[in-house]
């Protein structure tokens, strides 16, 4: 008893009337795609409609071949596909990463300009009519995917040359604004803020007034300041853009590619964690918007890739996805929710409006947002130095039980108590509920519902304050909801 008195505590300060603006939690989008042509199952479609996300991006990839030879296209493969997104309520940020084969003959990502322009405007033409006209499925249109790297991110274009890139971006463009002039076009989806050509392209788009409604780049990192640094980084590379700013979108992010894989790792209440504390500090930074890639992890079928893929490139993706899989999704090949599913559930359901909430202290974040009858609060202790942890299981395995116990029971493991202060506060009942995402998988996984730790009714006078338990690399939310 007395060491886990001694235990870490943190105090939380919770100032109800402190109005902050709007929360726009859903500003945290969704990414998809990229490596089959199988759509959203049910189960997927209908626990993002849980979520009410307002945009998912998508890959627009060759293997749907839409475009099979001169004069003829094919929607059997991307109509079902765009139909269960659409079942989601969200619109589609789609990038564009087709390559068809009757104007790219050849296999080779560093060829980026197709034999005849006005034919590929003709076919993103009747693309951008078919799912922004007549189906209003898609709103904003990206163009290409980690140009920088090509392949190795996935799809089959390298054009890290901001002046080409620019050519490639501009006669697209065309296409896209002639079909449906009220569409949002950008991009260049670089691998980082930094990348070329995404700076390049910022800089020729502003000197030749070219229409750039969004800028994208990519994160994969456990580092949650990394993720702020990146929208810094935006914003300044966005600095003085005359009159309305590109917006900063970031089409992929996620934590950092893992060394080993296997299912366990999917379930590890760290992920969520991560996840959290990023989506937090991208937040502080003032987002426009983020895609939290992705949605579902799919199994990558070679042969619908062999058409507009090198052999070295397959066997990248197979890699990837089939040996070592990175299990990012919400939900896994068999439909199994993960806990990132419910750190954004959290998030939609905090409040709509921000309120001020103070840390007493390092290594706890935290968000307070208040609704209609209730006030939020979010809580993410990600355990920086995991090390920690690891050396204590490599103890454990040889022998040294008491050395486990021990570290649980130290701070720098992660476990804490905090104290939750709640300040001006209407009177009277209230339920109290505490849900919380830890590696006791507390959720009913056919409901995808957390399964609230603590649920109480509870009497606030003006202030009001409770204790909830966070042990290392955990997510939780405080609700207090007004009761009858």
């Amino acid at each position: 008893m007395s060491e886990k008195m001694a235990m870490l505590q943190t105090e939380v300060f919770v100032e109800t009337q402190e109005r902050l603006g709007a929360l726009e939690w859903w500003r945290h989008a969704l990414s998809h795609g990229g490596i089959n042509t199988l759509p959203l199952p049910e189960r997927v479609v209908e626990g993002l409609a849980k979520l009410k996300p307002r945009l998912i991006r998508i890959f627009l990839q060759e293997h749907f071949n839409v475009y099979p030879e001169r004069g003829r296209f094919d929607w059997s493969l991307l109509d079902p596909f765009m139909a269960a997104l659409a079942r989601t309520g969200a619109k589609v940020v789609a990038a564009i990463t087709i390559k068809p084969k009757v104007l790219y003959p050849k296999v080779d990502h560093s060829i980026w300009r197709p034999t005849d322009w006005s034919e590929w405007q003709r076919v993103i033409r009747e693309m951008v009519k078919r799912y922004s006209v007549e189906k209003e499925i898609v709103s904003h249109w990206e163009v290409g995917n980690e140009t920088d790297i090509g392949e190795n991110g996935g799809s089959p274009y390298l054009i890290p040359d901001p002046k080409k890139y620019l050519e490639y971006y501009t006669n697209t463009i065309k296409a896209v604004l002639d079909a449906w002039p009220a569409a949002k076009v950008g991009g260049p989806a670089a691998c980082w803020v930094d990348n070329e050509p995404l700076p390049g392209l910022v800089k020729l788009c502003r000197e030749t007034k070219t229409q750039l409604d969004f800028i994208s780049w990519h994160l994969y990192s456990d580092d949650a300041s990394r993720h702020a640094l990146g929208v810094e980084k935006g914003k300044e590379l966005l600095r003085d853009w005359p009159g309305t700013r590109p917006e900063m979108f970031i089409t992929e992010w996620s934590k950092s590619f893992d060394k080993l894989s296997y299912e366990d790792l999917a379930f590890e209440p760290r992920r969520g964690a991560i996840i959290a504390a990023c989506a937090l500090a991208m937040t502080d930074a003032g987002l426009d918007w983020s895609f939290y890639y992705h949605v579902w992890d799919q199994t990558f079928y070679s042969e619908p890739f062999r058409p507009f893929f090198s052999e070295a490139g397959i066997h990248m993706m197979e890699t990837h996805w089939n040996r070592i899989p990175h299990r990012f999704g919400f939900f896994g090949v068999g439909e199994e929710v993960r806990p990132q599913y419910f750190v954004y559930q959290m998030l939609s359901r905090l409040g709509e409006e921000r309120i001020s909430a103070k840390v007493e202290g390092d290594g706890l974040r935290a968000l307070a947002a208040r609704g209609d009858g209730h006030v939020g609060l979010m809580l993410v202790n990600l355990v920086e130095e995991n090390d920690v942890i690891l050396r204590c299981a490599q103890d454990d395995k040889e022998g040294s039980g008491g050395e486990v116990l021990r570290c649980a029971q130290d701070d720098k493991c992660g476990g804490r108590v905090v104290t939750a202060h709640f300040s001006r506060l209407s009177h009277g009942r209230k339920m109290l509920t505490v849900c919380r995402i830890d590696d006791g998988k507390r959720w009913d996984a056919g409901a995808l519902e957390l399964t609230p730790v603590e649920r109480r009714e509870v009497w606030t006078s003006d202030e009001f304050h409770c204790q909830v338990y966070l042990p290392g690399d955990s997510v939780a939310v405080v609700r207090l909801e007004e009761v009858g």
